[in-house]
């Protein structure tokens, strides 16, 4: 045998690194923003607020440190992701800062500030210490282990509005179940990345394409997830409970290629939809008003909160009344939470909601093509889970307040008053920055050009 030297493989073609496309996405969602915070003191009071350059250097300094984090260590990060989350976490501040103005009493844009800052914090530290998504992969059992305990502990503190999901202590208060979602899908796609064949190619073949896994694989990821359903159910956090479940369907689904999970999943949640919906007192209202959202009309009571809802949608029509012109603020208590797409629609008219609906698809589909670019199982799986998150909970708000499917009681990603919601989804997009650079940044050549390969004697090497 003798040997030869191969020839070196052609070099890849160098990806662009477009840091500078991302900065000008930001100015744009910057200026974006502080025009609609703009025309919400025009529309109000005709007058320019006095804190709108405030406002602006405040977003704009936040988006920019960000910015420096992703050039310093992740400069081949998808150059979409960043702007995305700047402009919807700015158009939620001038949202929650519209309808304060109806409120003065209880005032929440100063707080939801506060904890977007908290967030962006958390994405930079995230992207300047976390040098790659997989390293969580070793921390599966320990994230399960965390994601548990925060959906336990609020159980041990008071209700607030029928859930007992936050804890409270002095004037802070958070939602726990909100960093366990981000666990969760860590450990679901560690488990299933590392079992992905034997769920796939072993078990009992049930009917058609649908095969059963041997109780050893799939039993302890179906004990954590029904373990995890079920406190949320106790707690009322109906929610919750449905994105777990539908995260855990499409992870399983995209872990071993098998459709017929699909079709499974979705009879499971229709059967456990009519038995809570059937029992559960709390749920039960939610459907009855989804069923008949003018009863109460009917009964001389007034509208509810999804007939006030539906209301301001129709109020809004094609393009809206303007920003600080609608009436959205007669929803009640949850016209700044669970209802602030209400606000959106009317304000911004069918228009508007499309362009925001826009932002949404695009964040979740730069994600999932992030996951789907890189080789190992981990990191796929994890962008397409943490990307799913956002889908589901984007797509179970959406219907909930326009009619489509009963309230669940879930904060619009980025655009609702909500420090745990808003914290989460900046360390979402922060884990999906490390994910698309480590997708489109130059791999090393397999083969190195000195590499020495064994030819066979009598043949030639080409």
């Amino acid at each position: 045998m003798t040997a030869t030297r191969a020839d070196p493989p052609p070099p890849e073609p160098r990806l662009p690194k477009r840091r500078g496309v991302e900065l000008s996405l930001l100015v744009c969602a910057v200026v974006i923003s502080v025009f609609g915070y703009v025309a919400v003191g025009l529309g109000r009071s005709h007058a320019v607020p006095p804190d709108a350059a405030r406002y602006g250097a405040g977003l704009g300094l936040l988006a920019l440190l960000a910015h420096l984090a992703v050039r310093l260590r992740a400069p081949y990060a998808d150059p979409l992701l960043l702007p995305i989350a700047v402009l919807l976490n700015g158009l939620g501040l001038v949202l929650i800062y519209r309808l304060d103005l109806e409120t003065p009493r209880d005032q929440a844009a100063p707080a939801q500030l506060v904890w977007s800052t908290l967030g962006v914090a958390l994405f930079i530290a995230a992207v300047l210490f976390l040098r790659e998504a997989r390293v969580l992969q070793r921390y599966a059992y320990v994230c399960v282990a965390a994601a548990l305990v925060l959906l336990i502990v609020p159980i041990f503190f008071p209700a607030v509005n029928g859930a007992k999901i936050w804890i409270r202590i002095g004037g802070l208060s958070f939602q726990p179940g909100e960093f366990a979602k981000i666990l969760l899908a860590v450990f679901f796609a560690s488990y299933l990345a590392a079992n992905r064949n034997a769920l796939a190619y072993t078990g009992r073949r049930l009917w058609w394409k649908l095969q059963l896994p041997t109780g050893r694989v799939l039993g302890p990821i179906v004990a954590i997830w029904l373990l995890s359903v079920i406190v949320l159910v106790l707690e009322r956090d109906l929610g919750t409970s449905l994105l777990f479940f539908g995260l855990f369907v499409i992870l399983l689904y995209v872990a071993t290629g098998r459709i017929g999970w699909i079709a499974v999943g979705l009879l499971l949640a229709a059967v456990g939809a009519f038995v809570v919906g059937s029992y559960e007192p709390h749920v039960h209202g939610r459907v009855q008003d989804w069923l008949s959202p003018f009863a109460s009309i009917d009964a001389g009571q007034g509208p509810g909160q999804l007939a006030q809802s539906l209301f301001a949608f129709a109020a809004g029509g094609m393009f809206g009344t303007g920003l600080g012109l609608g009436e959205s603020v007669l929803i009640g208590f949850a016209a700044k939470s669970d209802f602030i797409l209400a606000t959106a629609g009317e304000e911004l008219g069918l228009v508007g909601l499309t362009a925001i609906f826009l932002l949404y698809a695009l964040l979740v589909a730069r994600g999932y093509r992030a996951g789907l670019a890189l080789p190992h199982p981990f990191g796929q799986l994890l962008a397409v889970g943490l990307s799913s998150i956002l889908a589901l909970q984007v797509f179970v708000i959406a219907g909930g307040v326009t009619g489509l499917i009963p309230l669940t009681g879930m904060p619009m990603p980025f655009l609702a008053q909500g420090g745990s919601s808003v914290v989460t989804n900046w360390i979402i997009v922060a884990l999906l920055i490390r994910v698309s650079d480590s997708a489109r940044a130059p791999r090393p050549d397999l083969v190195e050009p000195d590499l020495v390969v064994p030819v066979a004697e009598g043949t030639e090497a080409h």
